[in-house]
Order: C-alpha cells, then structure tokens, then sequence
C-alpha cells in the first residue's frame, strides 16, 4: 500500500499534478463536452476553465436562466412567452453560451425567404470582453449561411449601443436605415439602427 506522506496539502498538490499529467494523455481521446467537464470535476485544476466554455443548442430547461439574464441586462428583457415562443416556434435557431451548466449568453435567429433576423444577441455583464458576443455572431452567421435560402443577415440595435454597434461594423455588417422611436426608452423612445450582411 502507498501512502501520500507531508500533510494535506502536498497530497493536494500531487493529486492535482497526477490530474494535470493525466488529462494531457487522455485530452485527444475527448469525445464529448461530458469528458472534459468529468475529468474538471475529478482533478480540478487539471482543465483550463476557458475550455469548460461553449456554445450549445438552446434547451426549454434554460429559459428560466435566459429570463434572469434578461433582467440583468436589460430595463425591458423580453418575456417567458416570447422566449418559449421562439423554441417551438418553426423557423428560429436558438443558442446559448454556457460555463458548467451556467448560461451566460444567448442570441436569437428567425430564418425566412431570402432574410435572416437577428433577434437578440446577449452577453452577461461579467462575460463581456472576452470575446464571446463575438463567438455567438460567428454562430449566427455560419447558420444563416448554412440556409441556401437565405441571402440576407439582418438586425436592429440601440442607436446608444455603441459596442455592439462597432461589432457588428467590424463583421462587414452596413447600415441601411433607422427604425424611429423603436424601442422604449427611459426618455420615451430611442431609435434603431437597421444592419445588413450579405451571406449567400
């Protein structure tokens, strides 16, 4: 029988190194999001917590997370029905960005003729910057691309909201008009900016 000597903390430290030599041999053998989350449970530490991170089909179990979030980020979220609508609705593509089982982000596709409508993108506050409104876009964009029948991204966004704004410009998307008084606003109503990206 083996036995760790030097106290808790050294077997902690080994268990930890054994873990990180461990899933660098089984690492190319993952198969599946379960793999990598299996072994971030069992030898934590082991797995960079960026690779625990990803982008999946909206499920009706994370409407409740996509309303909390909603809230948070916005003074008028949208609603539980508008929400499920949208899954069971034919014709949109639902995603979330998720971190062990947490949603954190989720956009929103309605796919038609010839026209593809983003509906909401969202990131929470906590995870803007690193990149993963971004990673949703790309989502939404190879989706709309993947539909032959569609030739045209379109979106609406806050005439304030400049971040987004400078995203979508920096993915080829060019302005071709405004929405007046579109959405409500503290000080009444507040204009969009209608977006357009070729895709076909």
């Amino acid at each position: 029988m083996v036995r760790f000597t030097g106290g808790v903390e050294l077997f902690e430290e080994r268990r930890k190194l054994i873990g990180q030599i461990l899933i660098e041999k089984v690492k190319k053998f993952f198969i599946s999001d379960a793999d990598r989350d299996f072994y971030a449970k069992i030898f934590p530490g082991s797995v960079d917590p960026e690779s625990l991170k990803r982008i999946r089909k909206m499920e009706t179990t994370d409407i409740d997370a996509i309303l909390a979030l909603e809230q948070t980020v916005y003074k008028y979220p949208w609603t539980r029905g508008i929400l499920v609508d949208c899954m069971v609705v034919p014709g949109y593509s639902c995603w979330v960005c998720e971190n062990e089982h947490e949603v954190f982000g989720y956009a929103i596709l309605a796919i038609g003729i010839d026209e593809a409508h983003i509906m909401n993108l969202c990131v929470s506050p906590d995870a803007q910057g690193g990149g993963w409104g971004a990673r949703l876009l790309d989502q939404i964009i190879a989706i709309a691309r993947e539909k032959k029948i569609v030739d045209t991204l379109l979106l609406e966004v806050r005439k304030t909201n400049k971040p987004a704004i400078a995203l979508y410009k920096k993915y080829g998307f060019k302005k071709i008009g405004e929405r007046k008084a579109y959405y409500p606003s503290e000080n009444g109503r507040e204009d969009a900016v209608m977006f357009a990206l070729p895709v076909s």
